[in-house]
């Protein structure tokens, strides 16, 4: 098939969209499509139903999508360069000083080439993914991009809302100092403040304690948030309304921060898939939307690995750059690719 979209829930379930797609502004009531939009939200029909919609396993994956005879992709991975990035760094860096701004989140991008072998044949590792990850790839004849990410938009069913702030990172085995590191805890608490406030205009929110979520080789905070809606929410809606948030994009969120964060990313050549919301509503009414970090996209024997980061008063740079360097190392281990 030439094109095709994947969506993998953390219990396992998962669904295959096979082109050609049909474009909507809305999810359809029968449920069975998918939420594809880049950073921007540009598309207005972002809601694709496939031709075809297929429940697989990570048994049948191979065979629905012709992997057969594919070898695993071998790639050559150039070292990423510092000026771009120490430049953004600083500038954002001077703005949260100044108290312009609160946060922001720049993106590194490591640039690879393919060698040989076949990008498709990462999505069995997408499949396997750890259990508090979600799956996505959206795949056409020249390129795609895919991924499994640990952070949720929002789920919704009904009058029910589930979302969630995964902010500040950490290697495993250090969780002692990362619990009380204040970098790290005002970076999440700035994250789940926008998220309260945003959705209070929509429902009463119910916050959950701040925890340690491990996943993939990283420990994050991350603190549940849950919603009673006053009234049945339209996915389509919701998405605006949330993304994006301080976790990939920037705080305050107005038209002066956002166009200053398209910017750095037009800067620093960040794939519009990362940090995207991407998504899919279940035939029940359930819709469930991710954050699509944690991943790669490639054009031809291009590829992409990009990263991002926080920046907030207390940021450093040889900090932030190592944690750039432990996100885009998790990537490669879930995929079980190597740099």
């Amino acid at each position: 098939m030439t094109e095709f979209t994947l969506f993998r829930l953390p219990d396992g379930r998962a669904w295959l969209g096979e082109g050609p797609f049909t474009a909507l502004a809305a999810a359809p009531a029968t449920g069975g499509a998918f939420y594809i939009n880049d950073f921007d939200l540009s598309d207005p029909k972002p809601w694709k139903v496939p031709a075809k919609l297929h429940p697989i396993t990570a048994d049948s994956l191979a065979q629905k999508i012709h992997l057969n005879g594919s070898q695993t992709p071998q790639i050559n991975w150039a070292k990423p360069a510092t000026e771009w990035f120490k430049m953004a760094f600083r500038r954002i860096r001077r703005e949260v000083l100044a108290k312009r701004i609160e946060k922001m989140v720049p993106v590194l991008t490591e640039s690879g080439t393919l060698t040989s072998g076949d990008p498709r044949r990462l999505l069995e590792a997408i499949m396997k993914a750890p259990a508090n990850m979600w799956g996505y790839a959206h795949v056409k004849e020249s390129g795609g991009f895919l991924g499994a990410t640990p952070e949720l938009l929002f789920q919704v069913h009904g009058k029910d809302l589930e979302t969630m702030a995964l902010a500040g990172t950490a290697k495993p085995g250090n969780q002692d100092a990362f619990l009380t590191d204040v970098k790290e805890i005002e970076e999440h608490e700035i994250v789940v403040r926008y998220l309260t406030e945003q959705l209070q205009t929509i429902g009463a929110v119910t916050r959950q304690p701040r925890t340690l979520c491990q996943t993939s080789g990283l420990v994050h905070f991350q603190s549940r948030v849950n919603v009673k809606l006053s009234a049945a929410a339209d996915p389509a809606e919701l998405v605006p309304l949330l993304h994006p948030t301080p976790a990939v994009g920037c705080l305050p969120r107005n038209d002066a921060s956002i166009a200053r964060l398209r910017e750095y990313r037009q800067q620093l050549k960040v794939p519009g898939f990362f940090g995207a919301p991407f998504g899919f509503a279940e035939a029940d009414g359930t819709t469930h939307v991710i954050v699509a970090i944690r991943g790669i996209c490639w054009e031809g024997d291009n590829i992409s690995l990009p990263s991002g980061c926080g920046i907030v008063g207390g940021s450093a740079f040889d900090h932030e750059w190592r944690e750039l360097r432990l996100k885009r190392e998790a990537v490669l281990r879930l995929l079980a690719l190597h740099s």
